[in-house]
């Protein structure tokens, strides 16, 4: 087996029943295109031109994201399985998610998923409120979101709920109600996401008219504490700033790659990758679906670029990741930075980060103010 860091596989389905006004992803309105199955065979054409560039590595995961990956024909999804599986054999266990979303009928099809190969659901429940899911513009009801978590929970070895906070207007005891609610159903991962407000969303266009108004950022900040205690209190650990698990065990095995800086394919409309071949790449695959499939068609990967990362692009990356889990990163992974010692002595000295053992890590209180604190160690 190489030497060489490794993999996880991403693949990026773009279609969705509806845009969330959140949502700033590369996905589009799924009307039943005739391309849906050309797609599927371009992204496993995708991954066997991948394979060529990078050859043998150890397979950790496959992660089915997009857009909604549930909405895919199963059948599609076994065959993208079986080619990644296929081309980065190993005998040791691979972790297989699927995102999909809480309707009814999609939960249907849970099943079918599972018999392709699928062994880690991560559900976009987003909220357990009906008042909270009309404003996110969700296309299911909170007895929706409890039912499909139920049958996931029945039909898949490990289960993780999305939910996303500090809505306007939302108070503590609402959101613990939530987190309450959630850690009811008995799964072993929660993500809870802080709402953002990204350019170009329809959520951008709501507040630039005065629709609404973001939610104060001290009060967001109440919220993520009283994430931390209730979920700490339900025996979840936030070994990630966004992502609570039950155990080692319970990790998500794909978001690690990411934030250890292992290598990841990126296959699918928009999808990116990082990839050691001949240095450390960055790709980004074509975003319009057709433009992916004649880029397949033409040249094997859908690729729009494959950038070469400096020593320094690559470390900043390292440390923005490394930083938001309780591993933190290698000293020696992010000595291109040239950090300051004093820079580190003081920020340690605060009780934002802990120096030692050759490695860098944030504390509870840094990783709460983790966007400030990166700007700092790195101007």
């Amino acid at each position: 087996m190489s030497e060489a860091p490794p993999l996880a596989v991403y693949v990026h389905w773009p279609y969705c029943a509806r845009i969330c006004p959140y949502c700033d992803f590369n996905v589009i309105r799924d009307r039943g295109q005739g391309e849906q199955a050309s797609l599927a065979r371009a992204i496993a054409v995708d991954l066997e031109a991948q394979a060529g560039l990078i050859g043998e590595r150890r397979l950790t995961s496959i992660f089915l994201g997009g857009g909604t990956p549930s909405l895919m024909d199963p059948a599609w999804a076994a065959e993208i399985i079986e080619a990644a599986r296929r081309l980065w054999p190993t005998d040791e266990a691979v972790e297989i998610t699927l995102e999909a979303n809480p309707t009814d009928a999609e939960a249907s099809r849970f099943q079918a998923f599972r018999e392709a190969g699928v062994d880690r659901l991560s559900l976009g429940v987003q909220a357990f409120d009906d008042a909270a899911l009309k404003f996110l513009g969700r296309n299911h009801s909170a007895a929706e979101a409890r039912r499909a978590a139920e049958t996931a929970i029945s039909v898949f070895p490990r289960v993780s709920l999305d939910l996303i906070y500090a809505l306007p207007g939302q108070t503590r005891e609402a959101w613990a109600a939530e987190l309450e609610a959630a850690v009811a159903l008995g799964v072993e991962h929660i993500s809870p996401y802080q709402l953002t407000i990204e350019p170009g969303t329809a959520f951008d266009r709501a507040v630039g008219r005065k629709v609404f108004t973001p939610l104060d950022p001290d009060a967001a900040a109440d919220l993520y504490e009283t994430t931390q205690e209730a979920l700490t209190a339900a025996g979840f650990e936030a070994y990630e700033v966004s992502n609570h698990a039950k155990g080692r065990a319970a990790r998500s095995a794909h978001n690690l790659a990411y934030w250890r800086g292992w290598d990841y394919v990126g296959a699918g409309p928009g999808a990116h990758g990082r990839l050691t071949a001949a240095g450390r790449l960055a790709t980004y695959a074509e975003p319009g679906v057709s433009a992916y499939i004649s880029a397949v068609a033409a040249k094997g990967t859908g690729f729009k670029f494959a950038d070469a990362l400096d020593p320094r692009e690559a470390a900043i990356e390292r440390l923005l990741l490394g930083l938001r889990t309780l591993e933190g990163v290698r000293m020696d992974e992010v000595a291109a930075l040239e950090m300051k010692p004093e820079t580190l002595s003081d920020m340690a000295g605060a009780g934002f980060l802990n120096l030692g053992k050759g490695r860098l890590t944030t504390t509870a209180a840094g990783r709460a103010v983790l966007n400030s604190l990166l700007a700092k160690l790195v101007p």
